[in-house]
């Protein structure tokens, strides 16, 4: 199984975890509500996974000008 780390908002990759036995409890998806966990992780039908985070640059920009947050895509 591979677990694809890419930006919420620029869609920019940030990593990939190639482990063929890492459990949703190792990544911590159990700490999420199911309507995060549909926000956050999708499941395409290869069986990879798409994690959607917010990376450093994203979230430094949406500290420092909040308002972009209530655009549907800031940062594109």
């Amino acid at each position: 199984m591979a677990i694809n780390y890419v930006c919420r908002h620029c869609r920019t990759f940030i990593g990939r975890i190639e482990a063929p036995h890492v459990s949703e409890l190792q990544l911590g998806f159990h700490f999420l509500t199911p309507d995060e966990r549909r926000d956050i992780i999708a499941y395409d039908s290869s069986g990879e996974t798409t994690v959607r985070v917010t990376c450093d640059y994203c979230r430094e920009a949406l500290q420092n000008n909040p308002e972009l947050s209530l655009q549907s895509s800031p940062l594109q």
